[in-house]
């Protein structure tokens, strides 16, 4: 089943609501990140009025979760005048896979105004390699198209700082919603693997997103968006990241933190 299609099925209005994390979507011996951080994200999103914009979820994968019935849950921890503080649950087999904390906002007026950092020089598509077609390439990578404009192919022994280009649903044409942004983000391996020069596994532990006021409602999922990330520290087998999403014109559309394990 397609990304959108999955997220099409979860229903508003509904706590403790029973989803199918849907085959093809592996990462290694897990379901893939990115989608099941999309699947919370839409979940929390469908439970409360429009106007509540999600501004941040900080998320820790607890465990692999696997294709299959899942339960998504939330609880409100603290509701503002403006400010949601939410907490959310993927829940399979009587066993936390994935928990968060959200804040969902109010937009509201302010003499403060600062716009978003600009996009790096991620040259064109047309300037990087896309994803190798080989068995090392995870299976939910096959849903993406990708670029690879800045830092080295993963396992190619490049060490360096900075890891990207650009990114796209392969096949999937629908309008890009914030939980696309989530599956487009987590879609790109940690920035560390370019430095080794052998297959390893690697995988995200805690992951916090932020969202800025950016309209979606233009964009389509088929466009090609831009992504960088910057290794800001990594040994003993653990690694901090900071990454930002653009659209192709330079819209800032997501801000993004990880730390990841890398078993080498």
């Amino acid at each position: 089943m397609q990304f959108h299609q999955t997220l099409a099925l979860i229903e508003s209005d509904k706590n403790n609501q029973v989803v199918e994390l849907p085959s093809g979507w592996a990462q290694g011996r897990a379901f893939f990140g990115g989608f099941s951080a999309a699947m919370a994200a839409q979940f929390l999103l469908q439970q409360f009025p429009a106007d509540y914009h999600l501004r941040s979820l900080a998320i820790s994968f607890v465990a692999p979760a696997s294709p299959g019935k899942a339960t998504l849950s939330y609880r409100v921890l603290r509701q503002g005048s403006s400010v949601l503080q939410v907490a959310v649950e993927l829940i399979q087999n009587d066993e936390v896979m994935l928990t968060g904390l959200a804040s969902l906002g109010k937009g509201r007026q302010s003499t403060v105004s600062v716009s978003g950092e600009t996009a790096p020089d991620l040259k064109t598509i047309n300037d990087g390699p896309g994803l190798p077609e080989a068995d090392i390439v995870p299976e939910f990578a096959k849903n993406f198209d990708y670029r690879i404009t800045s830092g080295g192919m993963p396992f190619s022994g490049q060490p360096g700082r900075t890891f990207g280009g650009w990114i796209r649903f392969r096949k999937e044409q629908e309008k890009l919603t914030t939980a696309a942004i989530f599956a487009l983000v987590d879609a790109w391996p940690p920035a560390v693997l370019p430095h080794l020069d052998s297959p390893a596994p690697a995988s995200s532990l805690t992951w916090t997103i932020e969202f800025p006021d950016t309209p979606l409602q233009e964009f389509n999922t088929h466009d090609w968006f831009q992504y960088e990330a910057f290794i800001e520290h990594a040994e003993n087998g653990y690694g901090h990241s900071r990454a930002g999403l653009w659209s192709a014109e330079g819209e800032l559309l997501a801000i993004s933190r990880q730390t990841f394990t890398v078993f080498a």
